[in-house]
């Protein structure tokens, strides 16, 4: 039977059931801030979950069917998560802390390690897993890291570690 005649309210039920989102593998280690984050998404997302399901007969099944895959994946995410102390010292960097490095070329950037969920690369927010992450981990003032990168690895040194704010 061609599609041209399948009932429009029949294929909408029949919607592909979203693809699950994929956990890292990483330990859910993230700052108290992170996890606040996560919990007010998963209050966000089961709020427009119980508008859709409201609509009875006339809600988005697709739309539906995608908030609660993304409640699964965030509330999996609020329930792993571990919580790690402030960072307070300046003496070692660690997750939490603010760290400014220089490359090879006197070029300064300053960054936040933070968990993954809250790690936004354009707002100098990155997540500790990742190279620059666990190359910073640990180093202390002045000690100079090798940032293993894609494009090719890189040598920093460590210029500044502030406690998080």
């Amino acid at each position: 039977m061609s599609r041209a005649f399948v009932n429009e309210d029949n294929a909408a039920d029949q919607a592909d059931p979203p693809v699950e989102r994929q956990v890292s593998q990483q330990p859910n280690r993230l700052t108290a801030q992170g996890l606040a984050q996560l919990q007010a998404k998963v209050a966000q997302l089961q709020q427009e979950h119980s508008a859709e399901s409201a609509k009875g007969e006339h809600a988005d099944k697709q739309r539906q069917a995608d908030l609660e895959r993304d409640l699964r994946y965030f509330n999996q995410r609020v329930q792993s998560a571990q919580v790690v102390a402030p960072a307070t010292s300046s003496e070692k960097v660690q997750i939490g802390s603010w760290v400014t490095f220089a490359n090879d070329q006197d070029e300064q950037q300053r960054i936040q390690l933070v968990g993954e969920d809250q790690a936004d690369a354009n707002a100098g927010l990155i997540n500790w897993g990742s190279p620059l992450g666990l190359a910073l981990l640990g180093a202390q003032v002045g000690d100079e890291v090798l940032w293993k990168r894609p494009v090719g690895d890189q040598l920093i040194e460590v210029l500044r570690i502030e406690p998080e704010a």
